[in-house]
């Protein structure tokens, strides 16, 4: 990360069509299945759309939002398979979202990513209100990410 607050990513060739063929290996298997819908939920900008992009290619129907309170609005129509957001964001954070995604949309499977170890005390007053959600650490190699998502 720069002084400036820019994150640089950079996808090798390598990556690129690892991506592809590991995509290409989940449509061989599941070839009947419909594309998952992923709402990726993220307050940096960059990291939600990157995260969208990489899922895209790989094969899942994406819809990105950048505040827990636009993911709500977005998850009203697309009714997400799966939450991926961000834990610490402004305003609402992503274990608040993630209790008003599972009252809205119960068959949505959870996953919380975070990059910072203050989290636990947000994460421990959720399983003190009976929320069990899974987390992922961040950062998290692409092609993980994507294995992990299609797990059920």
């Amino acid at each position: 990360m720069c002084d400036s607050g820019a994150v640089t990513i950079f996808l090798s060739d390598e990556f690129i069509h690892n991506l592809i063929e590991f995509r290409r290996e989940g449509d061989e298997k599941e070839p009947q299945r419909s594309r998952p819908r992923v709402l990726v939920v993220d307050d940096q900008k960059l990291v939600a759309d990157t995260v969208g992009e990489i899922l895209e290619a790989a094969g899942f129907d994406v819809v990105t939002a950048y505040s827990g309170h636009t993911a709500l609005e977005e998850a009203n129509g697309f009714r997400p398979d799966v939450l991926l957001s961000d834990v610490l964001m402004p305003r609402m954070n992503g274990v608040e979202l993630a209790i008003a995604i599972q009252k809205m949309h119960p068959a949505a499977r959870i996953l919380l990513f975070s990059g910072q170890a203050g989290i636990s005390e947000i994460m421990l007053e959720a399983q003190k209100q009976g929320h069990e959600f899974e987390l992922i650490a961040k950062p998290i190699h692409p092609a993980k990410l994507i294995e992990h998502l299609k797990k059920k």
